[in-house]
């Protein structure tokens, strides 16, 4: 298995401490999951984006979804059907997925909706005010000032 070296990237960089976490993760991803159930990741406004993924026959109750240490995890898990069914072609698949999502700092799930066969997850990136920019003054030294205060009295 290949590994990448992120040194350089960690010689400029603060606080990507999960980066390389992050990238290890998607190198060694099942690939066998990869195509089920269909999704989409789309931007809906600033710092709005929503995850709709396709869960034809799935119930409310039988999706769960869980956001731990900034991954959000949606499962699916087929309950048992009560009455047997004799298929000539089954084409809609309902088997058991689980789809995980790396979340950035700050991106909380502000919500979710079934309808019509997807499920829409909206997410909201909410800086706290503490974490976004600010201007800082820059104060002038002891002497600047005190020269302009004897400037202004011999005036």
């Amino acid at each position: 298995m290949n590994t990448i070296d992120l040194t350089p990237l960690y010689r400029s960089s603060i606080g990507f401490d999960r980066m390389g976490s992050l990238l290890d993760t998607a190198l060694r991803s099942d690939k066998s999951s990869v195509g089920y159930p269909p999704y989409d990741i789309e931007t809906t406004g600033e710092n709005r984006y929503a995850i709709t993924i396709a869960v034809a026959g799935f119930e409310e109750s039988e999706l769960d979804l869980q956001v731990e240490k900034g991954v959000l995890r949606v499962r699916g898990e087929k309950g048992e059907d009560a009455e047997q069914k004799s298929y000539l072609y089954r084409g809609i698949a309902n088997r058991t997925f689980e789809r995980k999502f790396n979340l950035a700092d700050f991106i909380e799930v502000s919500g979710a909706d079934l309808k019509n066969g997807l499920l829409t997850i909206s997410l909201v990136k909410e800086i706290p005010e503490a974490m976004k920019p600010k201007s800082i003054s820059i104060n002038q030294s002891e002497k600047t000032l005190e020269h302009q205060k004897k400037s202004a009295k011999a005036a």
